[in-house]
This record gives structure tokens, C-alpha cells and sequence, in this order.
């Protein structure tokens, strides 16, 4: 399934770079034009290899779920976003009555792991904790994304743990792995599409896998991680 994940994914990068849309390249960090093709590259790898993956139908369809919604509002975001940041800014901006890339990312996203998380668990208190894990996964592998390589590789680190406990963590990881020299490299980058996506996958790995205390653990930790964003952002940003 990793396998599976790891082909589609450098299929789709590949056939992406021969098609050259400057809607699809950023400057990054140090002043490099890269493209973001390993975002929708990273997304269809991701799902695939999630719907091939030995796991019951409800998480594979909680991951196609998952996954799909999440790269789509980050692609949304990459091709229309904005300089604001941070959950205030986007929330201040919606009572305005404008409704931005960011608002999209934070109502799409949460009501996809909510889906995901309903698709997996029975209890209502289970399925709104797995949404949260879900979302909040997607959320924190996009706060990293500051840095070559630094999400993908968080990425393949969290994921590797729940190889042990199911084989959906491996379709994330597949599809990391595919990207991780170009991203080292500075040659593409995730972006919001790939960062979500692959993020959300894993989250719903993670949901899955998890009983009710791990859920409340897990969703704990990704929620404090996101109301402290700026500093696991500046972290993650440090110089390794």
C-alpha cells in the first residue's frame, strides 16, 4: 500500500511538471522559485494508497474522505489565498461579511474530520473526538510546513509508531516518502494542499487506530498545538 501510494504520487508530480502553471509556484524561504505540484501529487498518492490499505471500508472511506476534502481546501487556498494568518484573522474577517481562503480551510477541513470521524466510531462523543484529531492532525502538519522538508519528515516520524497498530498510517508515509528528496532539495513544496491532505490522512490513521482515551489525549495535545501556532510554526522554522 505504501508502494501503491509512492507510485501514484511521483506519477501524478511527474505529469505535473511537464505542464508548467506559474499559479502553482511560490518563492520560498530563501528567495528559490519551487513549485507545489507535490501537493496534488501528495493528495492523490495519499488516497490511494488509504483505499487499498487492508483497513476496513468505513476507514478507507473515512480516509478518501478525509483526504480529498482537505487537499481540496488547501488548493483552494494555495491558488487563492491571502497573507492573513492565524484562526482570529479569518474569523474577524467572516463577521466582516468576507469570507476567506483561510474560512474555507477551517470549515472544510473541520466539518470533513467530523464525516471521517462519524464514519469511524459509534459513540457521538467518539466521532466528534476522532473529527478533532482528524482536522487537528491536518492543521499541525500544515504548521510545520515552514521549512524544507520539516513536514514531510514529521510525516513519516508520526506515522511510523502506528504501523504497528494498522496499515492506513503507511499510505500518509508513502506518499511523503515520494516527495521527501524533491522537498529537501527545494524543489516543490506541499503547500496547504499536500500539508492537509497528507495531515488528514494520518489524523484519520490515528483516529482509527486510537480508543476513547487516546482520542482525548491525542485531541488535547493537537488543540493546544493549535492555539499555540505562531511558536510551533517559529520551531519548526528554527535552523536544525
Amino acid at each position: 500500500m505504501s508502494g501503491l501510494a509512492a507510485g501514484a504520487t511521483r506519477a501524478v508530480y511527474e505529469g505535473l511538471r511537464r505542464h508548467r502553471d506559474e499559479r502553482w509556484e511560490r518563492t520560498n524561504h530563501a528567495g528559490r522559485t519551487v513549485d507545489l505540484y507535490a501537493g496534488p501529487a501528495t493528495t492523490v498518492g495519499a488516497v490511494l494508497g488509504a483505499l487499498s490499505a487492508g483497513a476496513g471500508a468505513r476507514e478507507r472511506g473515512a480516509a478518501a474522505v478525509a483526504g480529498l476534502v482537505a487537499g481540496a481546501c488547501g488548493a483552494y487556498d494555495d491558488v487563492n489565498g491571502d497573507h492573513r494568518r492565524g484562526f482570529r484573522a479569518h474569523l474577524g474577517a467572516l463577521r466582516d461579511g468576507e469570507v476567506t481562503s483561510g474560512a474555507v480551510k477551517l470549515f472544510g477541513i473541520g466539518a470533513a474530520g467530523l464525516v471521517a470521524g462519524a464514519l469511524l466510531k459509534e459513540r457521538p462523543v467518539d466521532k466528534a473526538l476522532a473529527g478533532v484529531v482528524i482536522a487537528g492532525t491536518a492543521h499541525l502538519v500544515n504548521l510545520v510546513d515552514v521549512r524544507p522538508g520539516r513536514a514531510v519528515l514529521t510525516v513519516l516520524a508520526a506515522g511510523l509508531p502506528g504501523l504497528r497498530r494498522g496499515s492506513l498510517a503507511a499510505a500518509p508515509m508513502g506518499a511523503a516518502a515520494a516527495v521527501a528528496a524533491a522537498d529537501l532539495g527545494e524543489r516543490t513544496m506541499l503547500g496547504d494542499t499536500g500539508a492537509h491532505a497528507l495531515g488528514a490522512v494520518l489524523g484519520t490513521a490515528f483516529a482509527a487506530a486510537g480508543g476513547r482515551a487516546g482520542l482525548v489525549v491525542h485531541a488535547a495535545g493537537l488543540v493546544a498545538a493549535a492555539a499555540y501556532g505562531d511558536t510551533v510554526s517559529r520551531l519548526a522554522g528554527s535552523p536544525a
